[in-house]
């Protein structure tokens, strides 16, 4: 009994059902998450040898992903009939969101849940992004700074004043400011995060790297 038990739950693993029942397309508004590269480089990316961290590169705010949401939760690994992305859709979004893996991986893990083809997930993925005035001044560091997580959101509040202070949320990592998380509706307007969403990152000495 118990073979033929583990045998069934193997089976629907590999058939993708494993997934909580989340359908494709039922979700509440947005989530689009910004990395700040040369921080993401320092915890991780160097590591890897990513050529994103390359110097000269120049990449600052880069589009981590657009996640679908609900008010509380989220959906992930969607079953849906789309096709997978090509690698030539991939390696189209390298310019925004610095790699073609991070890509797929957005596209596999959330674009599956958004109900939307992987064309039109990118397509709006990269409306997303350009939707956003991403502060210039983090883009003059010359050198590694220390500062408050609340300087970084008053940034874009600033640079973008049609927010409300619960558009917008900034996490940490390591010591380190990691991403601005900016809550959208579906059709791209700025709307109040979910609670499990709000949790800003409360370090005063935040490090800072200045772009490569």
């Amino acid at each position: 009994m118990r073979k033929w038990f583990l045998a069934g739950l193997c089976s629907l693993v590999g058939s993708g059902l494993w997934a909580d029942g989340e359908k494709s397309g039922v979700f509440d508004y947005y989530v689009l998450a910004l990395s700040w590269t040369p921080n993401w480089c320092a915890l991780e990316g160097d590591a890897r040898d990513s050529p994103q961290c390359d110097a000269g590169k120049g990449y600052g705010w880069t589009l981590h992903g657009l996640w679908p949401q609900y008010h509380q939760g989220w959906p992930s690994y969607c079953r849906t009939s789309e096709r997978f992305p090509s690698r030539s859709q991939t390696n189209a979004m390298t310019d925004i969101m610095g790699s073609s893996g991070l890509a797929f991986h957005q596209w596999k893990k959330h674009g599956v849940c958004s109900g939307l083809s992987s064309t039109d997930y990118y397509a709006l993925s990269r409306d997303a992004y350009a939707s956003v005035n991403r502060p210039a001044v983090f883009r003059k560091l010359d050198r590694a700074v220390e500062l408050p997580a609340k300087v970084v959101e008053e940034a874009f509040l600033k640079a973008n004043p049609d927010w409300e202070p619960d558009t917008v949320t900034i996490t940490c990592k390591a010591g380190r400011i990691q991403e601005a998380r900016i809550c959208l509706s579906t059709d791209l307007n700025p709307v109040p995060c979910g609670r499990d969403v709000i949790r800003d990152c409360t370090m005063k000495d935040a490090e800072f790297n200045p772009m490569r």
